[in-house]
């Protein structure tokens, strides 16, 4: 049977630190869905956050759309993109589109608030501590006190960020105050992270169309998962971008009972997070123990992405993942229009 085509208005850029990164996957993604038969109107969010299209600011009006597009592909990253508020505002222009909802979305942005609900719902993570610039400012030793009992090393991340902008590996007590300076720089709010042993291992969970499919799990597809292996020290932004930083294995080289927890794991948080469309899932895994580390709900679609990667040797090619992340986000609108709120 042959789809529709698709008239999709493509989000790229944003006001955050990975501007740059939204760029290079927004073209990645473009070229995808003009190969799948569709037409992309490009959008871009410029960094003092107006929106252009074909070289004009856009006006946006409620409960009119965006462009007339059927969809919205918001390949945005990082705050006032991935956080919720774009959703929010893609809501009230009454338009289907890609990815996770409002609350989702902020809730996996918050690297804190996430660990929280994972601690809750007794996911095996990473240990970790949250830190807030008021009480950074107010009672440093108190918040140097409660990150010793993490250990040495630990990574320092702004709670709100992706990318791996702003992160410090603390391999000394002495580094580590100028390491949360540093990232409260860009975020009042910082996780410290304990150093996980093992292999960092990345799965791509994916909805699924109308109940299609035979390997599936409450409606969500969990890649092979796969390895990273990286030239650096560890997982830094140059590690991410730049060419020949890092190597994807697929298959990760972990036992079949790993990989098998990996895949579930995978499900059930993003069960539990209320995800949809899409989400990547990292972990830590030291032989049989697997460890959840984060989820991100829009992950790169640059040519050097892994989630692309992922979904591609697990059999569905990047033409046919944007088209079904379109179509997933217009399913998804079409049903909840079903009901009166």
């Amino acid at each position: 049977m042959t789809r529709a085509t698709l008239t999709v208005a493509l989000l790229a850029g944003g006001r955050s630190s990975e501007h740059d990164v939204s760029l290079a996957s927004a073209r990645a993604v473009r070229e995808g869905l003009e190969r799948a038969g569709h037409e992309v109107r490009w959008v871009e969010i410029e960094r003092d956050g107006g929106w252009c299209h074909g070289g004009e600011r856009l006006s946006l009006r409620p409960g009119e759309g965006l462009l007339d597009a059927d969809v919205v592909f918001p390949a945005l990253h990082g705050p006032f993109g991935e956080d919720g508020t774009v959703q929010g505002l893609l809501e009230t222009l009454d338009v289907a589109y890609v990815g996770a909802g409002v609350a989702s979305s902020a809730l996996c942005m918050d690297k804190v608030l996430f660990k929280e609900l994972m601690s809750a719902c007794g996911v095996p993570q990473v240990e970790y501590a949250g830190a807030r610039v008021e009480r950074w400012r107010e009672a440093p030793t108190e918040v140097l006190g409660e990150i010793a009992g993490l250990g040495l090393p630990v990574f320092v991340k702004p709670a709100h960020l992706g990318s791996s902008v702003g992160i410090a590996k603390v391999a000394e007590a002495a580094e580590l105050g100028e390491a949360l300076d540093r990232a409260f720089a860009h975020d009042p709010l910082v996780i410290v992270e304990a150093m996980a042993q093992g292999a960092e291992v990345e799965c791509a969970a994916l909805g699924v169309i109308d109940q299609e499919g035979t390997n599936r799990s409450r409606g969500i597809l969990a890649s092979v998962p796969g390895e990273i292996v990286f030239a650096e020290e560890w997982y830094d932004y140059a590690a991410k971008y730049r060419d020949g930083g890092m190597q994807l294995v697929v298959p990760a080289r972990i036992s079949a009972a790993a990989s098998a927890r990996v895949r579930e794991l995978a499900v059930e948080v993003f069960a539990y997070t209320g995800c949809e469309g899409l989400a990547r899932v990292d972990f830590f895994v030291d032989g049989e123990q697997v460890l959840v580390n984060e989820l991100n709900t829009m992950p790169g679609f640059t040519p050097t992405s892994v989630y692309a990667k992922l979904t591609e040797a697990s059999g569905i090619p990047y033409p046919e993942l944007v088209d079904r992340l379109c179509r997933l986000g217009i399913e998804r609108w079409e049903a909840r229009r079903a009901y009166q709120y």
